[in-house]
């Protein structure tokens, strides 16, 4: 199908997002170290959702509402739905993404996201309907995100850290044998962030934390 060669990751929003006082949902925008600008969310879910995405190293593009899907649906009505993210992976390959709480998937919202699914599979791309993510697997790149601005990336630090890390060692220690933590330790979230270094974030992060080599993004 043609939608495969399309640059969906590039895309502009196709809808604009809802403002207004009152509103349950809190829309924004999440800077993206992936895409290098500004990317929409319309709840802190789909904002945790985009930092997942922006986090993960196989992810080199990523746009939010990236196109309309248009059907009808088995009583002749006209259906149509934006999903939340169309994100781009480094071997060509796509992801779309809807996020919805499992308990706030109305039988009216279940239909959209299977027609989706159903269009996702026909053009090959994977498709994913997605709930709260792991809590502690968000407050650890939650923090890491903090410094995912290039500008936590200052040389000669960054290159003494991945010396540091060469071997794997505790957090603190191999930070602490660089020099002050205080000027260390943000270099070193950002170098977890990117992936230059790597720990595992399914447990939390502290002193003791395991960090070890990892992949230049």
């Amino acid at each position: 199908m043609d939608a495969w060669a399309v640059r969906f990751e590039d895309a502009a929003p196709v809808r604009a997002f809802k403002s207004y006082k009152g509103q349950r949902h809190l829309p924004g925008l999440w800077w993206s170290s992936t895409v290098g600008g500004h990317i929409g969310y319309e709840s802190w879910l789909e904002r945790d959702h985009v930092m997942l995405l922006d986090f993960d190293p196989s992810v080199v593009g990523i746009s939010s509402q990236p196109f309309w899907l248009f059907w009808r649906s088995d009583a002749g009505k006209s259906v149509s739905h934006a999903p939340d993210y169309f994100a781009r992976r480094d071997d060509g390959t796509a992801v779309v993404v809807d996020c919805r709480p499992a308990d706030q998937r109305k039988p009216r919202d279940v239909a959209k996201f299977e027609a989706t699914q159903t269009a996702c599979s026909q053009v090959g791309w994977e498709f994913r309907l997605v709930g709260a993510p792991d809590a502690i697997v968000v407050r650890n790149v939650r923090w890491l995100a903090g410094y995912r601005h290039p500008r936590h990336r200052p040389e000669p630090v960054a290159s003494e850290l991945l010396a540091a890390y060469s071997e794997p060692q505790p957090l603190m220690g191999g930070a602490s044998s660089v020099g002050d933590p205080i000027r260390v330790l943000p270099v070193l979230f950002h170098l977890l962030w990117s992936h230059e270094l790597t720990a595992n974030v399914s447990v939390p992060l502290h002193a003791f934390s395991l960090v070890s080599a990892g992949v230049r993004r």
